[in-house]
């Protein structure tokens, strides 16, 4: 949620400062400028300046209520793997769906939905989160090791290793 606000928005700014800098500054002044007057004017006077900031005050908070846990069924289980490029984040919900939030360097991120069945202490994906094969299709939940573990051996059987990249950690 804050990576779009402000890690993603650094970037932004530092690629198009020329546009997006003064905008920013001409809306805070404008801002400041609406309060002072309906101070001394009253909200009549000030009706449609009150009116648009109120409209963007209230957008960015439906953005953030929207990209929040609080309209979603309830996490079960989250599981994190982070590589040095991106951050995968597991999320599996009550209701059988689950999110893998993909966030990578210079503010990039990516949400892909997908839904899963529990069998036992395995994780089946009905629908794949993702868009490559990267993370497989069948994931071993080990809690003893506090890990989701991905990769199977010749046998077809988890290994249950913690190496680098074969296991997600349970948060």
């Amino acid at each position: 949620m804050s990576t779009d606000y402000f890690g993603g928005m650094f970037i932004y700014l530092l690629s198009y400062g020329i546009i997006i800098i003064p905008i920013i500054i001409l809306y805070i002044i404008s801002f400041g400028n609406t309060i002072i007057s309906t101070a001394k004017h009253g909200f009549k006077q000030n009706k449609i300046k009150v009116i648009f900031h109120g409209l963007v005050l209230l957008s960015i908070i439906l953005t953030n209520i929207t990209q929040s846990d609080i309209l979603k069924s309830k996490r079960i289980l989250t599981a994190a793997l982070k590589d040095d490029q991106f951050h995968y984040k597991l999320v599996f919900r009550e209701n059988g769906t689950c999110e893998n939030e993909v966030s990578g360097i210079f503010g990039f991120q990516e949400v892909f939905h997908g839904k899963y069945k529990l069998q036992g202490d395995t994780i089946v994906f009905t629908k794949k989160p993702y868009d490559n094969n990267f993370i497989p299709d069948t994931l071993l939940i080990n809690k003893k090791e506090n890990a989701i573990f991905m990769n199977k051996d010749n046998q077809g059987n988890f290994s249950t290793t913690k190496e680098w990249l074969n296991h997600f950690e349970i948060q």
